[in-house]
Parts: C-alpha cells; sequence; structure tokens
C-alpha cells in the first residue's frame, strides 16, 4: 500500500495518507480544514558511495504537480 503525499493550497498544510486501493489517492481530504487537496511528488535522499569511499547525498526537487500539470523541470 502506498503512501502518498498532499498539498492543501486552502492551508498551506502538507500531509501524507496512506493509500489502501488501486488507482486512488489522486486527491485527499485535507486534515486540518477539510477541503480536497491534490496529490504531489515527494522529496526523497539517496546515498551512495562515490569512487574515493566518500558518501554523497543527493536530494531530489519537490514540487506541487497534479496529473494534468506539472510545473517541474
Amino acid at each position: 500500500m502506498p503512501v502518498y503525499e498532499y498539498y492543501c493550497a486552502a492551508c498551506r498544510t502538507r500531509f501524507e495518507q496512506l493509500v489502501r486501493t488501486a488507482g486512488a489517492g489522486e486527491q485527499a481530504p485535507c486534515p486540518e480544514c477539510g477541503q480536497d487537496a491534490p496529490r504531489v511528488f515527494s522529496t526523497f535522499a539517496t546515498m551512495r558511495r562515490g569512487g574515493d569511499g566518500a558518501e554523497l547525498a543527493s536530494t531530489a526537487r519537490s514540487c506541487a504537480c497534479t496529473p494534468a500539470t506539472c510545473g517541474c523541470r
């Protein structure tokens, strides 16, 4: 079961929700104000070893995208 991240523009709340059914999860009710909030791309970080043995960190960009539009580049 995936955990999706959502952002409510009405009250500026970012929250996560466990989605149990396939195909669901495009929008979720905000726990703060109850408005429908669209799903956004989550941020994540990865760790890998460089050629010299040093650990390098990489963080993905976060942006507010919906299935219809995406402003990330």
